[in-house]
């Protein structure tokens, strides 16, 4: 593979979060029964006209100028002819060659390497409906179709073919997913289709500066299954030129299944899409002062974000990124170090117990029942020495669980931290006692059977023996 060079450029969909659809009244609300959200607009019934969602021109204004583009003060739609089943008008309302938005680009960094992807373009477009299939795209032996997603509003985002490794494709997917979240304009739950990528991939001799032979390889919905895609078509296209054979151009899809690109269509030659003006909708005329004023209402990206979590917090560059990677994880973060200002301590229990828990649970930031007002409470409850970093531990967990209020769990446990020393030399004593072995082990140098010792103390108090005033008494005891 050294002998060879990946080209890599992905084309990303982003339905935008509008209560109604691009050209009609009709709701884009997620999992509504099959063919429920629809009108005689977005079915492209006879006699109906399109009209322009404003919210959907200024949302894909906003999204393209977090993303560093020329903002086109005259832009137009167009017909995009094609026939398919999920498309009941026989062709799509996109944008062509006047898109709203062009030329921007983003920053990723690999392996600790910086590097800027340009973005062509970024235009706006409805969304087709949705083909439902009975097993795989490539085995099914019929499908369904629901035009709920039909008209739904969608900016299509397309990079530079700038990048080189499947590493490259997926950090520029994940920043350019943070940064539409940031924004607001769409949520992009991947699994809920409001974020879908298709990436156009060929391989050439490395040091040639002209292009492979593309394959698209169509709607994968994860990081994962981008990279793996990715990777996975270009080792069968090096595999072709080295046996001296050619990359046809075609449409692919991925099998997650089974780990491989199928092929799904040829695509010898550029479809001929027969692109002409939309004749049902005026073109559109976008001031520079209604761009000033959707760019004063742009968040604290990632980027910069990330830069004052560094300056202001004294956060280690990784924390930082983790803590920034969304928008509500770094509100969420910020809130808590508003109630407890420990920055690193609140960032340890975020990246750390918080994290695991959410992962374990597949639970999103949103959803968490444990409130920042709460973990900032725990936290103050650790210093003030009522519980221990154990017992922390076990209130946090509850705390997840139920999301009932440190001080509560604590209370109805009775989990509050021992800090008695009578009550705590008392069972030092015992312990001493009864591991004459460690003892031994412990005056003749052995430093590690102290903590045998302590840990002897901790289960007899059932954890709630404050450990920094057990090792204290320890060692007071064994050094007489």
């Amino acid at each position: 593979m050294a002998q060879y060079e990946a080209v890599i450029g992905l084309e990303v969909h982003v339905e935008l979060k509008t209560g109604t659809k691009i050209f009609c009244p009709s709701s884009t609300e997620f999992g509504a029964a099959p063919n429920h959200h629809v009108c005689p607009v977005c079915l492209g019934l006879p006699g109906v006209l399109p009209v322009i969602n404003r919210k959907v021109v200024e949302y894909a204004i906003k999204a393209a100028l977090a993303l560093n583009c020329r903002i086109a003060p005259y832009s137009k739609f167009d017909r995009k002819n094609y026939y398919y089943p999920d498309l009941p008008k026989n062709y799509q309302i996109s944008q062509y060659d006047l898109p709203i938005a062009a030329n921007g680009y983003l920053e990723i960094e690999v392996n600790g390497r910086a590097k800027r992807i340009g973005i062509t373009r970024v235009h706006m477009e409805e969304d087709a409906g949705k083909l439902v299939h009975q097993g795989s795209i490539s085995t099914t032996p019929y499908s369904l179709v629901d035009y709920n997603r039909t008209g739904v509003p969608l900016i299509e985002i397309v990079s530079e073919p700038d990048m080189r490794t499947p590493e490259e494709a997926a950090a520029y997917l994940e920043k350019l997913k943070a940064i539409i979240q940031y924004t607001g304009v769409s949520d992009c739950k991947m699994q809920e289709g409001s974020l879908r990528c298709d990436a156009n991939v060929s391989v050439r001799p490395a040091g040639q500066t002209g292009l492979g032979t593309k394959t698209e390889i169509k709607n994968m919905n994860s990081f994962k299954a981008l990279q793996r895609a990715l990777q996975y078509e270009i080792e069968r296209q090096i595999d072709l030129l080295e046996q001296g054979e050619q990359v046809v151009q075609e449409t692919r899809t991925w099998d997650e299944d089974r780990g491989v690109t199928l092929s799904l269509r040829s695509k010898e030659e550029a479809h001929d899409y027969r692109y002409f003006p939309e004749p049902d909708l005026v073109p559109m005329v976008i001031s520079e002062e209604w761009v000033n004023e959707i760019r004063s209402t742009l968040p604290e990206l990632p980027d910069r974000r990330k830069q004052r979590f560094v300056r202001d917090y004294g956060l280690p560059a990784y924390d930082a990124a983790v803590l920034t990677s969304t928008r509500e994880l770094a509100d969420y973060f910020e809130r808590c170090v508003e109630l407890y200002n420990h920055p690193k301590t609140v960032s340890n229990w975020v990246m750390g117990d918080l994290s695991r828990m959410m992962n374990a649970t597949g639970t999103e930031i949103g959803d968490v029942c444990i409130r920042p007002e709460q973990l900032a409470g725990m936290l103050q409850l650790l210093d003030k020495g009522t519980i221990s970093g154990k017992i922390a531990k076990t209130v946090f967990e509850e705390m997840f669980r139920t999301g009932k209020d440190p001080e509560a769990i604590v209370k109805e446990k009775g989990l509050v931290q021992i800090s008695d020393q009578a009550v705590i030399e008392k069972v030092v004593e015992e312990v001493i006692a009864n591991n004459t072995k460690s003892v031994e082990d412990y005056l003749s140098g052995k430093e590690r059977a102290l903590g045998f010792l302590v840990g002897q103390v901790m289960k007899a108090t059932k954890g709630k023996a404050n450990p920094g005033l057990v090792n204290k008494l320890l060692r007071e005891k064994l050094g007489k």
